[in-house]
């Protein structure tokens, strides 16, 4: 039996995003799945009939608003945008070029809004619907080897954190998705991309780095097919939460950073008071 609600998810020719979307599609949600190659996406997934498959890259503004115009002729709404759309950059900042900065944050960023900025008028309309956006770990805590990465999901989260509250008037909810490490091809080359720059002294962490990457691929704790059905149950909630830490190493590093946070501010209390000056 099909459910009402229409879901579009960029990125979902692999990874997260593919099984997400095969999730939905199993429990009968009508999908709008777009990729920059949508014939990946029908190999994967055939042609049911709830389903449409659209071109885009999210970098470009003007496959994002034919996109969305496709699936409002389609389906005449859109009640869960998930802006999955992604890689990652690895590797040192100092390895990394300030094209290779730019493309991360364009995609990742940018691709995210670009999206979100065609999908609002329709949700406004409505005066319903559900913002999911795919941070990460690395969102919420930055580690060494992905600090360009790390820059992008901060953005994202910051981004999203504050749309929360502009939109919230309009009945639309918005949810940080941040995961742990999950059993997709995320680490493969066809994700990541490393840094283009050699720059002496960080030969060996580098090293350390990759191989700690390599090994864990494709050994991945979190279930993307679980993933799916946890955005289901967010979806159907009136108070879905602004961030939701997903997998339970996921679930570790949010509460660790809680921690660490609420030690500092109070151990250097005194010197943050310290800085008020009197009112007038």
């Amino acid at each position: 039996m099909k459910k009402n609600k229409v879901w579009f998810v960029t990125g979902a020719s692999r990874g997260l995003g593919l099984e997400i979307v095969r999730t939905l599609l199993a429990e009968g949600y009508q999908v709008i799945a777009t990729a920059r190659n949508p014939k990946h996406v029908t190999e994967a997934l055939g042609s049911p009939e709830n389903l449409l498959v659209v071109k885009l890259d999210v970098t470009s503004a003007a496959d994002a608003k034919d996109a969305v115009a496709k699936a409002i002729e389609k389906f005449g709404r859109i009640d869960v945008l998930i802006n999955n759309a992604g890689y990652g950059q690895l590797g040192w900042f100092e390895a990394n070029s300030d094209e290779k900065i730019r493309n991360q944050i364009e995609t990742n960023l940018f691709g995210s809004m670009n999206v979100t900025r065609q999908v609002l008028p329709v949700m406004r309309k409505q005066q319903s619907g559900h913002i999911f956006s795919v941070s990460s770990i690395s969102g919420i805590q930055g580690f060494a080897g992905s600090s360009v990465y790390s820059a992008s999901k901060f953005a994202v989260e910051g981004w999203m954190e504050a749309l929360a509250g502009e939109i919230k008037p309009f009945g639309i909810q918005t949810t940080i998705i941040e995961p742990g490490f999950f059993r997709t091809d995320f680490l493969d080359s066809s994700s990541i991309s490393h840094g283009d720059l050699e720059v002496e002294g960080y030969e060996k962490a580098t090293e350390d780095f990759n191989s700690y990457i390599s090994n864990m691929n494709h050994k991945q704790l979190g279930d993307p097919t679980k993933m799916g059905l946890a955005l289901i149950e967010l979806s159907e909630s009136n108070a879905a939460p602004v961030r939701f830490a997903a997998g339970s190493d996921a679930y570790q590093v949010v509460t660790g950073k809680i921690a660490t946070l609420t030690a500092d501010s109070s151990e250097w209390k005194h010197l943050s008071v310290s800085t008020d000056g009197q009112r007038d």
